[in-house]
């Protein structure tokens, strides 16, 4: 697993983020160092997927970077004629998404896809899995995502999202920034990779509060729906259609 240096040396000119080669090239140390409870959620999407599978499905992966929640579905699916359809934007997550797939076989086929999610056709599906990839989207094309969702669920189905979100009021959401930051602090990153990448996601990344959550997945017709893991500013939530 190759370190995560992309912004420890001082940058002229600090472009938006992009998931492009050198970020896929030190994905899994840049997630782990950066993402509180990371492989915890990993982990709970498989034991979701579980519990929800349904035989004759598809279990969508929505923003799949290197495809560690496909994997984590696959390894969990004992139902029969399942498929995990895998979707990424960015061309370097694909074809290294693709080569971890490849690694470990297993009876459940995986389609990774290039393509835009917004964009995608989603039907027939027991589980649907947004792993910090909303947060990307325009604000604008969030709810339509979700409404899609929720049309292409089969009843009983499952929407996994985890998210970065912004806290209820400006004191609160300082406190939690901070106390993240410690966390990158106690994982090996200085005070100048911090403030690049931070300046970096400004543009690209814009977190929403829990209520704006809560209200697009009620909008959406998810009238069941549960935060189950946060620390700090991160959090990870399950919906079910009825």
């Amino acid at each position: 697993m190759q370190k995560d240096h992309v912004y420890a040396e001082p940058l002229a000119h600090i472009q938006d983020f992009r998931f492009d080669d050198a970020v896929a090239d030190v994905f899994p140390d840049m997630i782990q160092r950066s993402i509180p409870g990371y492989q915890t959620i990993i982990q709970t999407i498989g034991k979701l997927t579980a519990r929800y599978q349904q035989a004759n499905s598809h279990y969508y992966d929505l923003g799949c970077s290197l495809g560690a929640a496909s994997l984590s579905m696959r390894r969990h699916i004992t139902a029969d004629n399942c498929k995990v359809i895998a979707v990424d934007n960015s061309s370097a997550m694909i074809e290294r998404c693709q080569r971890h797939l490849q690694a470990f076989r297993s009876d459940v086929p995986v389609d990774a896809i290039l393509g835009d999610i917004r964009q995608l056709t989603i039907e027939n599906a027991a589980v649907v899995v947004v792993n910090f990839t909303m947060q990307f989207l325009a604000p604008e094309d969030r709810q339509a995502l979700l409404n899609k969702i929720y049309q292409g669920l089969k009843p009983g189905g499952l929407l996994i999202i985890s998210e970065k979100f912004k806290a209820d009021t400006p004191v609160n959401d300082e406190l939690l920034i901070d106390l993240y930051h410690d966390f990158k602090r106690a994982n090996g990153y200085s005070e100048l990779e911090i403030s690049q990448k931070r300046t970096a996601l400004e543009k690209v990344m814009r977190p929403d509060t829990l209520a704006t959550h809560s209200a697009r997945l009620q909008q959406a017709g998810f009238h069941s729906h549960s935060v189950w893991f946060q620390c700090f500013n991160f959090c990870s939530m399950f919906a079910l259609k009825d």
